[in-house]
């Protein structure tokens, strides 16, 4: 069983009245229990879409399909009408778990509807069966179908519950969204595993975050520099035992505020949709700033040069990261051929990003190949390198640095720049400067563009493709 901690007969089993709280509702774990096999016993046979809103439903219908053997889709509440007639038609789904998207047609079966009763007691879904189809951003066509086992799940879980030392003691405080491997697999069925209590925000505020009497704190970069602006509420998270960012790079003066603020230095993980968590730092390991840590219990890296050949473990050389553990994916749903491109001939998931890992096994993400490696001049440079340098200058509130073509260099640095001085002309030589004098001079941007906000998706994450 994946969510074990809803077993009566579980160690792990220890109830409380609020175990799960979403804003200003809390259930127990037998409360969620009964609800969940009530519609879990009314849903058919094939996928169902959850309308993934902050809320108990959602929780209570996701939990429901995975009792029932039914793979779950969660869609985002914002989804439009092109992206959700995608998601549905391309995953067969048969019916909403609980309330429908206000642009879909398909049938629903309600939150407290009592069903046959039979789904939880004769149907006990296998490891290998499909639990969840989870799609991706989106950022370079449609949506892909990424299929998630039970098996996956729990293996992914179970490895970041060793790295955590995270335990049914534990409370785990978020705001992220429900329909994302970090908000809802980590921060909600990963204690329906292990048994922590969890409290979701409603929407992830400062205040929010200080209000809830958590041990470990799930958040976004752009969440924990807001965080980091509001000295009274990151002071009141000194309680808790562990800050979790995660979904993209946390700013290296982000993490240093936060640490001073809290008294604890945030720790940072990475993952995709198709890997789950595959590198973290550990709560018993040192805390490196732009560091994700070392490969979890279970998981496998190694970093690839473009000529084929092995990159050293010296912390500074660039390869492309290739994984392997038994979290992984089992393919995207009905694209066979980008399933297979996904993987090398020796069994090697290539996660499309670049990386520098030091002998001591710890990971930096450069960012995406695609996107975050810059080919200039000869040099190879990591946007996220001139992005951090960038951000240590007082006058820079967010960045995002790309490669535009160029007829000389191949690719020149370009940096976005949100800011709120005013004579911006002077202000773009100077970033160039400091740039060069703290990094090195092929560095440098070659141009500074300013903007009023970069563009970003629900977790926070910068969609560079739509500046270039």
């Amino acid at each position: 069983m994946l969510l074990t901690s809803l077993d009566p007969a579980h160690p792990s089993a220890t109830d409380l009245a609020a175990a799960i709280t979403v804003g200003p509702d809390s259930m127990s774990r037998a409360q969620l229990y009964e609800a969940a096999r009530a519609l879990a016993g009314s849903l058919p046979a094939g996928p169902a879409a959850v309308h993934a809103t902050p809320t108990p439903e959602t929780i209570v219908a996701v939990t429901a399909c995975l009792l029932a053997g039914v793979p779950v889709v969660p869609v985002p509440p914002d989804s439009g009408s092109a992206e959700l007639h995608h998601i549905l038609t391309d995953a067969e789904v048969t019916c909403w778990a609980g309330s429908p998207h206000p642009g879909s047609d398909l049938p629903a079966i309600p939150v407290g509807r009592r069903g046959r009763g039979e789904a939880t007691t004769s149907i006990a879904p296998a490891d290998d069966d499909l639990a969840m189809i989870m799609y991706t951003s989106g950022t370079t066509g449609a949506p892909k179908g990424v299929r998630l086992s039970h098996r996956a799940l729990a293996a992914g879980v179970d490895a970041l519950a060793d790295a955590w030392r995270w335990t049914p003691d534990d409370t785990v405080v978020h705001g992220l969204p429900l329909f994302h491997l970090h908000g809802l697999v980590l921060g909600v069925l990963a204690s329906l595993r292990i048994g922590s209590r969890v409290v979701h925000t409603g929407k992830p505020r400062p205040e929010r975050y200080a209000a809830a009497a958590g041990t470990m704190y799930f958040a976004v970069p752009t969440v924990w520099s807001r965080i980091a602006d509001d000295e009274s509420s990151a002071r009141a998270l000194r309680r808790a035992r562990l800050l979790v960012s995660g979904s993209a790079p946390l700013p290296t003066p982000v993490f240093e505020r936060i640490a001073g603020l809290t008294g604890g230095a945030p720790i940072e993980r990475y993952g995709m949709s198709e890997t789950m968590i595959t590198l973290s730092t550990r709560a018993d390991g040192p805390r490196l700033p732009g560091s994700v840590g070392q490969a979890v219990r279970g998981v496998e890296t190694r970093l690839v040069a473009e000529s084929g050949q092995l990159v050293p473990d010296d912390g500074a050389s660039i390869g492309r990261l290739q994984v392997r553990g038994p979290m992984l994916f089992d393919g995207y749903l009905n694209r066979p051929e980008e399933t297979s491109a996904a993987w090398t001939d020796d069994g090697w998931f290539i996660t499309g990003d670049v990386a520098t890992r030091d002998a001591a096994g710890f990971h930096r993400i450069v960012g995406r190949e695609s996107v975050d490696l810059i080919k200039s001049g000869g040099y190879r440079i990591g946007a996220g390198e001139v992005e951090t340098a960038l951000l240590a200058h007082p006058s820079v509130h967010e960045v995002a640095v790309v490669g535009r073509a160029d007829p000389d260099l191949g690719q020149r640095v370009v940096a976005y720049v949100v800011t709120e001085q005013q004579n911006r002309a002077r202000l773009a030589d100077t970033l160039i400067s400091f740039v060069a004098d703290t990094l090195s001079r092929h560095k440098r941007p070659r141009e500074v563009v300013f903007v009023d906000d970069l563009p970003r998706n629900a977790l926070g994450k910068v969609q560079k493709k739509q500046l270039q």
